[in-house]
């Protein structure tokens, strides 16, 4: 064969297989993997990178469907079913299928295994580089399928029995929720991270901000800390799943509760302006 492909069992040539859609890989990016390279329908170094894939899975919590030694056994089989020795082995695992959410799916993970014609540079003709800074972890921003540190926060959440996570950073700067925006109350002021490139510019967090202005409540869009957020007169959660809500309890100790009458003000309004805008013709 000149390419080959795995999923759960499933054998074919690349541009014949299919994925379901709910495999989480497809929501989430949830999912780790490994690859090398085989020359002479030889895996190299086998060992150490199957390790360093559990390991990887293991660290994320996904279900193994497989042992170590039955991916080695599914990858030599699948080698030696290629025209060419020479190739390129990629292997994923991918947390599971189900219907979209972030916390886990249960049971085991989906293998996935890829196998393409490939040759290991002899490394004698030079390259050349660039330098770019790293911030693949400063993209909060962008609504990028990619979605790991959210699933994993999304998860811890519901095992501490709450339903949403705050991300701070080191400092103590408060940016967002796991799948929401946050935002205080403090001084009768409604408080919000700004939209840098730390916290995605929620549609309903600019809904929320209109709304305060219209009803002459106060809009201060600067950083605010864990010490406020744990001192404030009221915490809201917006998404687009959930225009307003609000917390009573973080990290085990009571929060909010003083400023009551403009919290319904202003989840009476959103919701307001929801119904209205969604209302039958």
């Amino acid at each position: 064969m000149k390419t080959l492909g795995y999923y759960n069992g499933t054998f074919g040539e690349l541009d014949e297989m299919s994925i379901p859609m709910n495999d989480r890989v497809c929501w989430f990016g949830d999912g780790v993997y490994d690859a090398g390279p085989a020359r002479n329908y030889k895996i190299f170094a086998i060992d150490e990178h199957v390790d360093r894939f559990f390991n990887s899975a293991g660290l994320l919590k996904i279900q193994m469907p497989v042992t170590k030694q039955e991916l080695k056994d599914i990858l030599q089989e699948m080698v030696l079913k290629m025209d060419t020795g020479n190739l390129f082995v990629y292997y994923q695992v991918t947390r599971g299928s189900g219907i979209r959410n972030h916390v886990f799916t249960e049971g085991p993970g989906n293998l996935w295994i890829t196998l393409t014609p490939a040759e290991i540079s002899d490394g004698l003709t030079p390259i050349r580089l660039i330098t770019t800074e790293d911030t693949r972890f400063y993209h909060c921003n962008i609504k990028t399928l990619n979605l790991i540190p959210s699933v994993m926060a999304s998860q811890r959440a519901r095992e501490a029995g709450c339903q949403e996570s705050v991300f701070y950073r080191p400092g103590g700067r408060v940016t967002e929720c796991a799948h929401s925006n946050v935002h205080i109350i403090q001084d009768g002021m409604l408080r919000t991270a700004p939209t840098d490139n730390l916290i995605l510019p929620g549609i309903a967090r600019a809904h929320l901000i209109r709304i305060c202005k219209q009803l002459g409540i106060p809009v201060n869009e600067t950083a605010f800390t864990l010490d406020d957020l744990y001192h404030a007169e009221e915490v809201i959660v917006t998404s687009s799943s959930n225009l307003c809500l609000y917390a009573n309890e973080i990290d085990g100790r009571p929060v909010g509760g003083r400023q009551p009458d403009m919290l319904e003000t202003i989840r009476k309004a959103l919701l307001d302006e929801f119904y209205e805008a969604t209302k039958e013709a």
